[in-house]
């Protein structure tokens, strides 16, 4: 393992900073955060004192450390050092009662594919409603909610639903949906995806990648079908083409 370190601070709401690094005899000593401290370990296994409690963070699983309490941390096995990735997220990410919860039982269960994705979306350029949609789904699992308690809002997700098909290239953020249809962001990204079975941000890429074939088909060069399809940039609707559709725009529009 060779020791890297990378951060960077992108422009989301509730996010302070991304950290990933790779470490091979580093220790913290004890220190707080003012933010929630989302830890994932890629390789090897950390451990840590939480408020003088031991605990571990295995391997690619999700540990959740709060705010103003000390910790430390460290390689469980000597020599072999850690691989991980974390997010600084802002205080009032999650209610203030969560933090003794937080201590008791750091690890998050099922949480990792979100954590995973948030990841991978703050990579690139800044995508706020795909940030605020997971952010929004991690808390919940976090908060372990029952999204069951949600099903019967079918109103409210259909309603979203149309806002999304009216807002395919510019957008709108869950903030403002709620706002507009009378919900919190939270409930109706639970009720979109328990009533349609899918996120609400992977409906809006999937309705854009729609948009987007539709004008590679009609010559529309790839730089300019990503701007009028809603992509941050070329490379942005790249990666969600293929994803989706299985290969590259340039490639889709050749027919090759």
């Amino acid at each position: 393992m060779v020791e890297r370190v990378r951060a960077w601070a992108p422009d989301v709401p509730l996010v302070r900073e991304v950290f990933h690094a790779t470490m091979t005899g580093h220790a913290y000593p004890a220190h707080t955060h003012d933010t929630w401290t989302v830890l994932l370990v890629d390789e090897g296994c950390v451990t840590y004192d939480l408020d003088r409690h031991p605990r571990t963070s295995p391997q690619r699983r999700v540990s959740l450390l709060p705010p103003h309490v000390a910790h430390d941390g460290r390689s469980a096995r000597a020599g072999l050092g850690f691989r991980k990735r974390v997010l600084y997220l802002e205080a009032d990410w999650l209610p203030p009662t969560m933090t003794g919860r937080a201590v008791d039982q750091p690890v998050v269960p099922r949480a990792r594919g979100l954590v995973e994705e948030l990841h991978a979306v703050l990579d690139g350029p800044a995508d706020a409603w795909q940030s605020e949609s997971l952010l929004l789904g991690l808390r919940d699992v976090v908060l372990r909610h029952d999204a069951g308690a949600d099903a019967s809002d079918a109103p409210a997700a259909r309603a979203l639903r149309d806002l999304l098909d009216a807002h395919v290239t510019d957008g709108l953020s869950l903030e403002e949906a709620g706002r507009l249809l009378g919900r919190s962001p939270a409930h109706l990204a639970r009720t979109f995806t328990q009533t349609y079975g899918i996120a609400p941000h992977r409906y809006l890429v999937g309705r854009r990648v729609d948009t987007a074939r539709r004008l590679l088909l009609r010559g529309t060069s790839v730089s300019e079908t990503a701007v009028e399809a809603g992509f941050w940039d070329q490379a942005h609707l790249t990666r969600h083409f293929r994803r989706t559709v299985g290969t590259t725009p340039a490639r889709f529009a050749s027919g090759t």
